[in-house]
C-alpha cells in the first residue's frame, strides 16, 4: 500500500497514528488494505502538495466524514465537482497502457524521461495504465519527438513553458484580483454566487487566450526572422570567405 500511494512505510504508520488513515482489516497479524485507504492516502499527498498541514488535513477529513460544511470540505478535499465549471483549460486526458505510451515516443520512454513526466505533472498512473493530462500536449509532444528532437528535450523544454505559463497566468489572475472582482462584488450587494463567477470567467476565457495566442505569435516571428537573417549572414559570410580565400590572395600579391 506504501509503494502504491508513493510514501514509506514509516509514513504510513505515521498516518494511522495521527489517525488520517482508517484502520485496516485484521486477519490474524496480517492487515489488509482496500482502495479507500489507497485514496484517501493520495487525498492526504494531494493536500500537503497544496499547502495544507497534517493539522489542517486532520480537521478537514474529520469535517468531510461528520458532514460538518460537507459541499465546502469536499471541494477542498478534491471529492466532488467545483461549481465553478467556467474554467480555462480545455484539455481531454487519455489512458495509455505502457506499450501505447512508449509507442507515441519511439522508444524514448526510458526511467529519466518518466520520471520527469510524472514531475511535471504530464502523466499519472493509475493501476496498470498511464493517463496523460492533455491530448494536445501527448499528439504535440510525440510529433516533436518524430522530428528529431530527444524527449529529454522536450520535457526539458515543457518544464521551462510550465514556469513561463505560471507566470502569464499570475498576470491575468492579477488583473481579475484588482479590478473586476471588486466590481463584480460592489455590483452584487448580496454576494458573489457560482452562476455570477462562471459568467464573468466565461467572457474572459476566450480574452485571454487571445491575447496570449497574438503576443506568442508575434515573439515567434520575431525570433525566427532574427534566427532567419543570422543564418544567411553566416552564409554570406562563408561565401565571401571562400570568394576571397588563399589562392586568390597569391594571385593578387604576386600580380
Amino acid at each position: 500500500m506504501a509503494e502504491l500511494a508513493g510514501i514509506t512505510t514509516r509514513t504510513l504508520r505515521f498516518y494511522r497514528e495521527r489517525k488520517l488513515l482508517p484502520p485496516p482489516r485484521r486477519d490474524g497479524r496480517i492487515a489488509w488494505y482496500d482502495e479507500h485507504h489507497l485514496a484517501r492516502l493520495r487525498t492526504i499527498s494531494g493536500l500537503l502538495a497544496r499547502g495544507h498541514t497534517l493539522g489542517g488535513i486532520a480537521d478537514l477529513l474529520g469535517a468531510f466524514e461528520s458532514g460538518r460544511d460537507s459541499h465546502g470540505t469536499a471541494e477542498l478535499l478534491g471529492l466532488e465537482s467545483s461549481m465553478i465549471t467556467a474554467l480555462f483549460a480545455e484539455e481531454t486526458p487519455i489512458r495509455l497502457t505502457p506499450e501505447e505510451l512508449a509507442d507515441h515516443y519511439q522508444g524514448e520512454v526510458t526511467v529519466e524521461n518518466l520520471a520527469a513526466s510524472l514531475d511535471i505533472g504530464y502523466i499519472a498512473v493509475d493501476g496498470d495504465e498511464f493517463v496523460h493530462v492533455s491530448r494536445r500536449l501527448l499528439d504535440a509532444s510525440s510529433e516533436l519527438v518524430k522530428k528529431g528532437i530527444p524527449l529529454a528535450a522536450v520535457l526539458a523544454a515543457g518544464r521551462e513553458l510550465r514556469t513561463h505559463a505560471e507566470a502569464v497566468a499570475e498576470v491575468f489572475t492579477e488583473l481579475f484580483r484588482t479590478h473586476l472582482l471588486p466590481k463584480e462584488q460592489a455590483a452584487a450587494p448580496d454576494g458573489l454566487d457560482a452562476e455570477c463567477l462562471n459568467e464573468l470567467l466565461t467572457q474572459l476565457r476566450p480574452l485571454a487566450k487571445q491575447v496570449v495566442e497574438a503576443e506568442l505569435g508575434l515573439a515567434l516571428d520575431r525570433r525566427v526572422r532574427a534566427e532567419i537573417d543570422q543564418w544567411m549572414a553566416r552564409g554570406i559570410e562563408a561565401r565571401a570567405d571562400g570568394a576571397t580565400g588563399k589562392p586568390s590572395d597569391e594571385g593578387t600579391a604576386a600580380g
